[in-house]
């Protein structure tokens, strides 16, 4: 383990700084009600949890025993929550959150939402997704260690065409803005696989997990020495895995024991996450100029890979 050089630390510190006084911790009572940041989350935890042993709560939260103590005494009084031994340990109390709790959860995340909304609303939404996943990447970075997931690639069966249009119409909308035209190109190069596919030459995977599809790449003829990689998709809550990577090597492997010389594939500047992925396989930008399509202007890429 390295040591932190100072200007890392600096960062933090002022990130820190910058992030409670954007969602309100300095002040006095949390989104403008009487409880503190630390009774806010004993409240939203009890609501998520039902009845809880009053040591699990403690430890779950890493408060100290005392402080929580005096927190419940507090909420009791107030008629926020119930306490009662357990019984299977008499020695251990069970609390749960009273109408008058819930009502209280209710009210503060009912606030928190709106002031998520405020916050977002004052952005763009290519800023929104830049902030979404820089968060993401803060948890995952700072997180516990996720256990493994183990996903499957398979070809595509009947019904996964038309899955695959649909997700990227949908997923390119919500995280790019684009239009519906970008889905008819979609469904027009997934229609010219199912049409003139020559099997020796082109194939298709579809990447599930959980025994549903989260992600699909095609590998397809551009001309007799040269392959295409089109069509690649991981969806949001199935990236970090790996999927994405694999997907691509899959391709690669296919097209060089399907005799092609080459592998290309078309993109645009914005798909940065996929960008990292293909440079990671070995492929080179070639050539790039800017475009207007599915509503935007762009920058077009083609990147090259010999196999």
């Amino acid at each position: 383990m390295t040591v932190p050089r100072p200007d890392q630390v600096t960062t933090v510190r002022e990130f820190n700084r910058f992030y409670t006084r954007i969602i309100g911790l300095l002040d006095e009572g949390l989104l403008h009600t009487p409880y503190s940041l630390t009774e806010a989350r004993v409240i939203f935890e009890l609501a998520q949890r039902g009845p809880t042993d009053v040591a699990d709560l403690r430890r779950d939260l890493s408060l100290d025993a005392g402080y929580l103590s005096r927190i419940l005494a507090r909420f009791t009084g107030n008629g926020l929550v119930t306490r009662v031994r357990s019984p299977q340990d008499a020695r251990r109390q069970v609390v749960t959150l009273t109408e008058t709790g819930r009502a209280a959860y209710e009210m503060l995340n009912e606030r928190s939402d709106a002031q998520v909304v405020a916050l977002l609303s004052g952005l763009s939404e290519t800023a929104r997704r830049q902030l979404v996943e820089a968060m993401r990447t803060i948890r995952t970075v700072l997180g516990p260690t996720p256990t493994p997931r183990a996903y499957l690639l398979r070809a595509l069966r009947p019904g996964d065409a038309g899955w695959v249009v649909h997700r990227h119409g949908a997923r390119y909308a919500e995280e790019y803005g684009w239009d519906d035209s970008f889905e008819a190109l979609v469904a027009r190069i997934v229609a010219d696989y199912l049409t003139d596919r020559d099997p020796r030459r082109e194939n298709a995977w579809i990447a599930e997990l959980d025994g549903e599809p989260v992600g699909c790449v095609f590998c397809v003829r551009r001309d007799d020495a040269v392959a295409q990689l089109r069509l690649l998709l991981v969806e949001p809550h199935a990236r970090g895995l790996g999927i994405g990577s694999r997907l691509v090597d899959e391709c690669l492997r296919f097209a060089r024991a399907a005799g092609y010389r080459e592998i290309m594939l078309w993109t645009n500047d914005v798909l940065t996450d996929a960008r990292r992925i293909y440079e990671k396989a070995g492929f080179e930008l070639r050539d790039q100029a800017p475009h207007h399509s599915f509503g935007h202007d762009l920058v077009e890429q083609t990147w090259w890979r010999r196999l």
